[in-house]
């Protein structure tokens, strides 16, 4: 288990060092590059990841064959799929790595294990979910309330990295625009 996974849980809740290194079985730890479909839609979510270096991006394909991002991960993150992780049914989404992304990774029995064997990490995983959901609430609340430029203004603002990082076109995917309608808005200095 890498140093920043131990410092993300220890954020959430105490661990003692021995507890650490008998949960480390339970991690594994794996290097994908740019591009790479971790979870492909109509297959079962099988794994969480939890970002080391490098950025995921889940999305999902709209009825005209699109691509629709609708979440990113970058470092101290982590992403999957929580509805068919959960239920092992299959996924309507995608997981992509958007650049080479190294991951701890954790499959669904060996979280169940590990959530047996230490219970505290139930509160912890349970954290991490609270705050996705909570970002997700967050996300929708701004698509109902601001217009375009306000929603580009506010991202660009709130996640300089994301823009920094991101290659354009995958912005515009996550703010449900053209990319010839995010380089007029960049070009009209919005942010």
């Amino acid at each position: 288990m890498s140093d920043a996974l131990l410092q993300h849980i220890a954020r959430f809740i105490p661990v003692a060092k021995e507890e650490y290194a008998a949960m480390q079985p339970s991690f594994t730890t794996i290097t994908v590059a740019k591009k790479h479909n971790l979870l492909a839609e109509g297959r079962i979510c099988t794994h969480k990841y939890f970002v080391v270096k490098g950025c995921l991006r889940l999305f999902f394909l709209n009825e005209k064959g699109v691509e629709q991002t609708i979440q990113f991960a970058l470092e101290n993150w982590w992403m999957t799929d929580y509805a068919s992780f959960s239920t092992q049914k299959p996924s309507g989404f995608f997981i992509q790595a958007v650049e080479k992304t190294e991951l701890i990774a954790i499959d669904f029995a060996s979280q169940e294990k590990l959530l047996a064997q230490f219970p505290q990490m139930e509160r912890y995983f349970r954290m991490v979910l609270q705050r996705a959901h909570a970002a997700a609430q967050f996300r929708l609340k701004i698509l109902y309330e601001l217009s375009k430029e306000e929603q580009y203004r506010q991202f660009t603002t709130l996640f300089p990295e994301f823009v920094q990082r991101i290659p354009q076109y995958l912005l515009a995917s996550y703010l449900g625009f053209t990319p010839e309608y995010l380089s007029e808005l960049r070009s009209r200095k919005l942010s």
